[in-house]
């Protein structure tokens, strides 16, 4: 028998086929909880990535393309373009007027300023604002509407739409509509491209993006006049490059986000006081797109009723003079207030926003303290893991007097037939001297049978009913003749000289129990070689650095001795969890007593052979860990060995079993994420950096069991699979004891491949 027996249910309470199969259709709870959980994060983390513009292609796909469908009146016309009828049309903007625009905003810091700026010499500007910035910072909008100033859309993620599907077109503009309507209740009219800045920059693949923009009421808005401020030039060169020609209109393009605008804010408060000493008026593109308005206006009045011989009237609509640089409010002509519908949608895109941007910088942080302890782990086992080597392998080491005396090895076995003849005889081939007590749990398979045929001497066979492996091991410790008790598995073969390692620790009277190194003996499976890495390095290298700490969380059910007396002591083996052999070993701590590791004691044990059952196992392992550290928990305000693993081990145990691994696939997830949404390059090189550390713990652990390395070559791909799963095990198993849910024991399929090992033998 081994730790996976089940026990059998009671006939009269055995659901029917059709009701088992429905009961399975039906997720439980507690998964449904978990899918809830992960969808919810992966939905934050996506739309945190599409929120920094880090989603797509942030770059102009092309630069070279040809203009030959875009109309000649179009590039020879002024910075304003719109469509009436489906003819394009563009507006200047009339001289000695300035049209200050900004892009790639809102930014917290350097937006801010500008506004500042703006306020402070009493002139409007226009905003061409990114969707996901808005998000981001809806007070910064809230306050550049407030103040009079005009916006218009920059798309949400600044892509450029030249090359972009239409259904990506229109969801880059709805979607900065929808977070304008959550940030200041509006809309606006007006537009301008990425990478767009005269209106050379159309060509054959913007063209019909403009014309459907334009279809939509959209107003295209170019610049003629380019700060390009962006470059860094220095102030005196950015005031220069502002300054239109000639006194005539200018749309000026500077930016208050996407980089150090220091220059920008330093450069606009003289250019405002130069531009104002030259006779020029501040206005927004509609305020400009009016003045236009009224001068065709009036032009086409004074030609006709010169037509008639009349004299020309005075024209309406002329700029206002030099000082009274905000027109009377045609600045925000371009705004319309969102209907229901859209504001509601805008706010609640910025509820998502907010949650991504708490959410996702706290679990970093975490993250961050999770993976400093885990490398900090790796070292510890490193440092602990050499200084063990060290002290166990003096020459002049010992436990005491050497331990000659017969010992009682319980074999536990429940319906194991496959395996019984290769444990019992490998345990015939012992060097030292044993009993062999022989468990029957009820068996139906002829395991008692088998084991009683074999012949064998020293051994004994016990017959009782199903009652679990915890009973077994009791019933076999009230039957054992000596002072010292083996426990093993049933499907595990020791070496010859196993026995006589184990029980060496013995010699010192504080040991009460001893932990052996178990192996997997069918490792030639791709999912045996993951679980022979994991028990060579998470397990055997975890029990040295437990080993010197005092502090041994477990003793392996393959492998462990007991003394008899201090087994019977603490209630024997508990069936109250579901890892007893934690459980036993926590007891004994809280006993007084000193739980040691042999690591030259090796035990080959079948682990399981498919992903089915190797979950259902580490589930209930997982499980029954928690079970354990629970019902001890008071051992953190004991005195003595007690407090001492309540306050030392206990933390461990929790910290790198439990809390640990639930964040760790919240590490691979963000290297996920950082490798698409960040830094391909960087994202991997660190992720390579944190195998290659693991490789050199790997590396060292096998080292010291002297194992074969070429098992090693499996880690990456161990890495990216097997680890995941073993995660989500622990996520399961922490999510139903949240829930309270209940976990029965689970037998495991047998085959019987490990045989009995020769001594000294490697790999099987």
């Amino acid at each position: 028998m081994n730790r996976n027996q089940v026990r059998p249910q009671r006939r009269h309470a055995t659901p029917s086929r059709i009701e088992r199969v429905r009961r399975q259709a039906v997720p439980k709870p507690r998964v449904i909880i978990a899918l809830l959980l992960l969808l919810g994060l992966v939905s934050v983390m996506l739309l945190d990535g599409y929120l920094r513009a880090e989603v797509g292609n942030d770059q102009r796909v092309r630069s070279d393309a040809s203009a030959s469908k875009v109309p000649d009146s179009v590039f020879a016309g002024g910075p304003f373009l719109s469509f009436q009828g489906g003819t394009a049309r563009t507006r200047s903007v009339p001289d000695k007027t300035i049209v200050l625009t900004f892009d790639d905003g809102p930014d917290p810091e350097w937006t801010q300023k500008v506004l500042d700026i703006l306020d402070d010499n009493d002139v409007p500007g226009t905003f061409f604002l990114v969707g996901s910035m808005i998000s981001r910072y809806p007070d910064v909008v809230r306050r550049m509407v407030d103040d009079g100033n005009e916006v218009g859309v920059h798309t949400f993620t600044h892509v450029d739409l030249s090359y972009q599907s239409a259904a990506r077109v229109t969801r880059e503009i709805a979607q900065t509509q929808l977070a304008l309507a959550g940030a200041a209740g509006i809309t606006t009219t007006l537009f301008r491209a990425p990478y767009s800045s005269t209106n050379d920059a159309i060509d054959n693949y913007s063209w019909p993006v403009y014309k459907k923009l334009g279809a939509m009421g959209y107003t295209s808005v170019f610049i003629d006049t380019d700060s390009e401020d962006w470059q860094q030039p220095g102030v005196s060169k950015i005031i220069k490059w502002a300054t239109p020609k000639s006194g005539k209109g200018a749309s000026v393009l500077f930016h208050d986000a996407g980089g150090n605008r220091a220059q920008t804010l330093e450069a606009l408060p003289q250019y405002i006081k130069k531009m104002k000493a030259k006779g020029y008026t501040f206005t927004t593109v509609s305020g400009a797109q009016q003045q236009t308005q009224g001068q065709q206006a009036q032009g086409q009045q004074a030609q006709g009723q010169q037509t008639q011989g009349q004299q020309a009237q005075a024209p309406q609509g002329t700029p206002a003079t030099a000082g009274d640089t905000r027109q009377s409010n045609p600045e925000q002509a371009a705004h319309r207030t969102a209907d229901t519908a859209t504001l509601w949608e805008g706010r609640a895109l910025l509820g998502a926003v907010a949650v991504a941007e708490w959410t996702v910088p706290g679990l970093a942080t975490v993250l961050a303290v999770v993976g400093v302890a885990v490398l900090g782990r790796f070292a510890m086992m490193l440092v602990l893991a050499r200084r063990h080597y060290r002290q166990r392998n003096r020459r002049r080491f010992s436990w005491g007097p050497s331990v000659t005396a017969p010992v009682s090895v319980i074999v536990p076995a429940y319906n194991e037939k496959e395996c019984i003849a290769n444990t019992l005889n490998s345990l015939a081939a012992s060097t030292h001297p044993i009993e062999i007590v022989v468990v029957d749990d009820g068996s139906t398979d002829g395991t008692a049978e088998i084991a009683e045929s074999l012949g064998l001497p020293n051994v004994r066979v016990i017959r009782q009913p199903n009652a679990g492996k915890a009973a077994a091991l009791n019933n076999g410790v009230r039957h054992a003749r000596y002072d010292i008790v083996v426990m093993m598995d049933g499907d595990t073969v020791f070496e010859p000289d196993t026995v006589q390692r184990l029980v060496q620790p013995f010699g010192d009277p504080e040991v009460g129990a001893v932990a052996g190194n178990a192996k997997v003996g069918n490792r030639s499976t791709v999912i045996g070689a993951w679980q022979h890495i994991e028990y060579v390095m998470g397990f055997n290298l975890d029990r040295r650095m437990y080993d010197l700490l005092r502090c041994m969380p477990t003793i392996p059910g393959a492998i462990g001795a007991f003394r008899r007396d201090a087994v019977l002591a603490v209630g024997g083996m508990s069936e109250d969890t579901l890892a007893e052999d934690t459980d036993i070993t926590i007891a004994l701590h809280r006993a007084g007593w000193r739980v040691v590791y042999a690591e030259h004691a090796r035990a080959w044990t079948e682990a399981p052979a498919s992903l089915g059952q190797l979950w259902r196992q580490r589930y209930r392992w997982s499980y029954g860990t928690i079970q354990a550290l629970w019902k001890h928990r008071k051992s953190v305000t004991d005195r003595g060995p007690s407090g001492r693993f309540g306050r030392v081990g206990m933390p461990l145990v929790v910290l790198f079993q439990i809390v640990t691994p639930v964040f760790a696939p919240l590490i691979d997830v963000f290297t996920v994420y950082a490798m698409i949404f960040v830094d391909f390059k960087a994202s991997l090189l660190a992720w390579l950096a944190v195998l290659l550390v693991q490789l050199v713990c790997a590396a060292y652990a096998f080292r010291l069991d002297r194992e074969r390395y070429r098992y090693l070559l499996m880690l990456p791909l161990q890495q990216i699979a097997y680890r995941q799963l073993m995660y989500l095990v622990l996520i399961h198993s922490c999510v139903t004891a949240a829930t309270g849910g209940r976990l029965r024991w689970q037998k495991l399929k047998r085959t019987g491949e490990v045989g009995t090992p020769a001594p000294g033998t490697g790999v099987r």
